[in-house]
């Protein structure tokens, strides 16, 4: 359109040197016709608009939005009409306490008050994209500066609303997950009526007061110790247990060994052990004999 616009200034240029004196007016002929050759140019390039992969072009013919949206690739449009395009990729937008990791300068951590009164700190981080039939809708009623206008105010109200019903301890542990939950449908609503679509929020950390976070540190230190030592108690239990058992197996031994064996039994028993000891290479001579009967002697000679 700047070629165009350039046309009609240097036509202009040659009207005004047709009604000028020698030697200037000699040359309105050659000026007029580069002004006008001009503005048909402009004209006909600005009738090829080029809409980039994942935009989508929005049309506005002096003021008006279009309802027709170009979505990517080569169009063929009123020369006169001025195309605005909108990313309808997926975006992130966060706001972390952590500076510049987010896309505000400094610390832009979400800062609540819980239901018990306590201060918790919130990073978060909203995953959208634009609609692309609902283009029109936001640069109409909305303007290309969403997210400053929707998703940073919506996300932050969403998380202050309901963070009030959640005591500290439970946004930090048991109820983290109901909390995301919530505030997913909440954003997720009012996305709906503006032409955005929340793709997932991510509740990235959760910060509690120094205080809260030492009562926990310590709670899980008490029951890490008490699963210690019930798990030495445990152990414990066992090998008592098991010396139980060993001595009611020898209890049973010896209660067999005293009413199952006879005299004759045990004496036989000693003399097969006697004679291993003498076949044995270090023995010389073992002689077998009580207070009954005549000695044997066994020797390996």
């Amino acid at each position: 359109m700047f070629i165009a616009i350039l046309g009609v200034i240097v036509l202009i240029v040659g009207i005004v040197l047709k009604r000028s004196p020698e030697p200037a007016g000699r040359f309105n002929g050659v000026v007029t016709a580069v002004g006008i050759a001009m503005i048909v140019l402009g004209l006909v390039l600005n009738m090829f608009k080029v809409i980039e992969p994942g935009k989508v072009g929005v049309q506005a013919l002096f003021g008006k939005v279009q309802d027709k949206v170009l979505e990517s690739g080569l169009h063929i449009v009123n020369p006169v009409v001025e195309i605005t395009t909108f990313d309808i990729q997926t975006q992130t937008y966060t706001m972390s306490a952590v500076n510049n990791e987010g896309q505000k300068e400094g610390d832009d951590a979400i800062r609540v008050l819980s239901s018990d009164g306590l201060e918790v700190t919130i990073d978060l981080s909203v995953l959208y994209k634009v609609k692309p039939d609902r283009a029109p809708y936001i640069m109409q009623n909305i303007g290309e500066n969403y997210v400053d206008k929707i998703v940073r105010p919506v996300s932050r109200t969403a998380i202050r609303d309901n963070a009030v019903a959640y005591a500290a301890v439970d946004l930090y542990s048991t109820k983290r997950q109901e909390f995301q939950e919530k505030i997913n449908r909440y954003i997720t609503a009012s996305f709906e009526k503006r032409g955005l679509e929340l793709q997932q929020i991510l509740v990235r950390n959760i910060t509690l007061p120094a205080s809260v976070r030492a009562s926990i540190e310590s709670k899980i230190n008490a029951e890490q110790d008490a699963q210690k030592m019930e798990f030495v108690l445990q152990k414990e239990r066992q090998e008592a247990e098991r010396k139980r058992v060993e001595a009611q197996g020898i209890a049973d031994y010896q209660r067999i060994l005293s009413t199952g064996l006879s005299d004759k039994q045990l004496q036989y028993e000693a003399i097969k052990a006697q004679k291993e000891i003498a076949l044995s290479p270090n023995a010389k001579v073992i002689i077998i004999g009580g207070g009954k009967g005549s000695p044997i002697m066994i020797s390996d000679k």
